[in-house]
């Protein structure tokens, strides 16, 4: 859990806040959450390793705490995610798409493509249409069928980028799920189609 949107986050909701460097790692207390209770100084939340914890001794409302707290990020979570996603893809020369028929539901909240066109002459498809889903937590799923070679060298560097900026790595049978090659694309000499999945910060 990104602590810049957290701290976005804790702001939106009026609670304060204080940001820690704990070991190496960044902390992030809640000393006022409008809980209504006197904390004797201590903390109402904690989030640290992406865990948000609650002060259990003195707040008897401190699940649901966290449960806003974790609902205001992954909103913030998901336009930045569609933000990386986007701007990162423009950068090698993709244009956005909407995917207008795409109807948000409790797990998957918004969807979009990114499309290109290979400049490679003997390529037969050049239009490619790369579909991103993002989820209520704000992790990535990306899908697509062929991609020619060139355009596929620029969707990796994309990628790349945005798993710098979130701070994952995709990795085989976790992030990539590979899928059967439809039948009309076999014949093709550059043909790796696949599913990504970055998962959120």
């Amino acid at each position: 859990m990104r602590s810049d949107l957290l701290k976005v986050a804790c702001t939106q909701l009026g609670w304060r806040f204080e940001v820690k460097i704990e070991s190496s790692e960044t902390v992030l207390y809640v000393y006022d959450a409008k809980q209504n209770v006197h904390l004797h100084g201590e903390y109402a939340l904690k989030v640290a390793n992406n865990i948000v914890t609650y002060n259990r001794y003195f707040l008897k409302n401190g699940l649901e705490l966290a449960k806003i707290l974790e609902n205001q990020f992954y909103e913030l979570n998901i336009a930045y995610s569609v933000q990386t996603v986007v701007h990162e893809f423009e950068a090698m020369g993709f244009k956005y798409m909407p995917d207008l028929s795409f109807v948000a539901n409790e797990i998957e909240k918004k969807r979009f493509k990114m499309v290109a066109h290979s400049k490679i002459a003997a390529e037969t498809e050049k239009r490619t249409e790369i579909t991103f889903t993002v989820l209520h937590d704000g992790t990535v799923v990306s899908d697509s069928n062929y991609i020619p070679e060139d355009v596929h060298h620029l969707a990796d560097k994309a990628m790349a980028a945005i798993d710098a900026t979130f701070g994952t790595s995709r990795k085989e049978g976790t992030h990539i799920r590979r899928k059967a090659i439809p039948a009309k694309y076999k014949t093709k000499t550059y043909c790796k189609p696949d599913q990504k999945i970055i998962s959120k910060r």
